[in-house]
């Protein structure tokens, strides 16, 4: 066998991982964004720990197959940028859905989160959700609100003892 094509399918191998293991991957259409732009959109999702990467689409479309993802395959055509995140499923669709409100150019095509494809409006609805600090830090001001009323109605009572006391 060819050392070309053992190298395309060791691509392939690799895409069909990263399908299999992110939280979520979306695929987007980045025709029209400046080398800035992309670069901007590439330190953004650096940052959130996103794997931002352009891909061949039969390549990619072979490891869709693979992946039993074969759903995207009509997705992948024309220029097409994935992006994997393997710990955060909110951040991609959040950065991305930001970004593309801001730059027309970029247009998310689809979507796969924790090993499902996803309709673009469930990507917004994931893009519209706290990011996980945000989600945490709910949950504890709804773990904390029956303590704080407790202690104000116990503060409450302990005022008006001392007030019939004196």
């Amino acid at each position: 066998m060819s050392k070309v094509i053992e190298q395309k399918k060791q691509v392939v191998q690799e895409i069909a991982d990263k399908l299999r293991e992110s939280q979520s991957t979306l695929l987007v259409d980045y025709r029209g964004l400046d080398v800035a732009e992309v670069t901007q959109l590439r330190k953004e999702l650096r940052d959130a720990g996103v794997e931002f990467k352009v891909y061949k689409n039969t390549m990619a479309r072979r490891a869709t197959d693979d992946a039993n993802l074969s759903e995207l395959n009509e997705m992948l055509v024309g220029p097409t940028a994935i992006a994997f995140s393997n710990e955060d499923v909110v951040a991609p669709a959040k950065i991305l859905n930001n970004f593309a409100k801001e730059h027309e150019a970029l247009e998310i095509k689809a979507g796969v989160i924790e090993g499902k494809i996803a309709t673009l409006d469930q990507i917004k609805e994931l893009a519209d959700l706290p990011n996980y600090e945000g989600m945490v830090s709910m949950l504890l001001s709804v773990l904390q609100a029956p303590i704080r009323n407790f202690a104000y109605a116990a503060k409450a009572v302990s005022e008006q003892k001392e007030e019939q006391d004196a």
